[in-house]
């Protein structure tokens, strides 16, 4: 296993340094839906960049409150092609995904303005949402990875909206919820046409080795493994039982920073079209720790998951990763119990 060449900034050094862990946010689409968004749409969270990017800006903020080290941004279902549906031009279009960037961006600038925020912490990262050609699809083919499509095409698809991100000031690319290889492919080459950017890589799974598509989590762990601009690598969106099994996984094809922000891990009524409510985890606290000795070291939350959710991870974390540190006296975890 022969790691790229250390050469990139990576953004999280410091952090890692400092605490041994970086705290990553939670779900967006799902907690504006929790806060009452109608988000019955393909655009999803995507939606409000049009129509309420004031909200999006509250659920930056909470997540910053809750101590999350990295924003992710509202860009993940956000394409050319799915805004064209509503009638927005090229240029409203790239303004949105300007704005996505931005949204984040104004939620650290005020957090770290505020003197009381910055003790126990370092200045707070955004990460620019790169999803899966499937997200755009809207047809659930983001975890199942069946495209039908080239790697060129992928990269075709990906091209114009990464250009626009990299140019909008984020501090790296969230490469995210990616289904199959023939994806994690295009996007690994993608990113030496943005030579500035970092990225991570997070992918979905179907279980404990496998990525959504079936194929294995390792092939595209050695795909990170040999390419420059990828800084860390895991997975998301996946069910937080598998995520253990994953890690090792990961591990077997790279040495970089291993990275996971698993859902909830609920079932999905397809007759009621809703969540089984306790279908899922609770104790995310505890799960972090085990992530940690896993190996992980990015961890965070995907859908459903709350700030309460990162409230409890950062707070076991900041004991678990660096304890000689301390736990920075925010106030979180009780501010956010749900």
């Amino acid at each position: 296993m022969v790691d790229a060449e250390k050469l990139m900034h990576d953004p999280f050094q410091p952090l890692l340094d400092r605490w041994g862990a970086v705290i990553l946010d939670g779900a967006l689409a799902t907690e504006l839906e929790r806060r009452g968004a109608d988000l019955q749409d393909a655009l999803w969270s995507a939606r409000l960049l049009l129509d309420a990017p004031e909200w999006i800006r509250s659920v930056h903020q909470d997540y910053l409150r809750a101590g999350a080290d990295v924003l992710i941004t509202a860009s993940y279902q956000a394409s050319y092609a799915g805004f064209a549906r509503r009638g927005l031009a090229v240029a409203a279009v790239e303004d949105l995904f300007r704005l996505s960037v931005a949204l984040a961006q104004d939620a650290c600038h005020s957090f770290w303005a505020d003197s009381t925020h910055r003790a126990g912490r370092m200045r707070p990262l955004v990460a620019a949402s790169i999803g899966p050609y499937g997200a755009y699809l809207a047809d659930g083919s983001e975890y199942r990875g069946d495209y039908g499509i080239s790697v060129a095409e992928l990269m075709a698809w990906h091209r114009p909206r990464m250009a626009v991100l990299a140019a909008a000031g984020a501090d790296l690319f969230a490469l995210e919820t990616i289904p199959c290889l023939a994806e994690v492919e295009a996007l690994a080459a993608l990113l030496a046409e943005f030579p500035h950017m970092p990225a991570w890589l997070a992918c979905s799974c179907r279980d404990g080795a496998a990525l959504s598509s079936g194929e294995p989590l390792v092939a595209a762990a050695r795909i990170a493994a040999r390419t420059r601009q990828i800084v860390a690598m895991g997975i998301n969106c996946t069910a937080p039982c598998h995520v253990e099994s994953l890690l090792a996984a990961a591990r077997r094809g790279t040495a970089k920073t291993l990275l996971c922000y698993p859902n909830r891990g609920e079932t999905w009524d397809a007759a009621a079209r809703c969540w089984v409510e306790g279908s899922g985890t609770a104790d995310f606290a505890e799960l972090a720790r085990r992530w940690y000795t896993a190996g992980a070291r990015l961890i965070g939350g995907c859908c459903r998951t709350t700030p309460g959710d990162i409230a409890a991870i950062a707070q076991v974390l900041r004991a678990v990763a660096c304890p000689a540190a301390g736990v920075p006296e925010t106030g979180a975890s009780s501010r956010f119990e749900q």
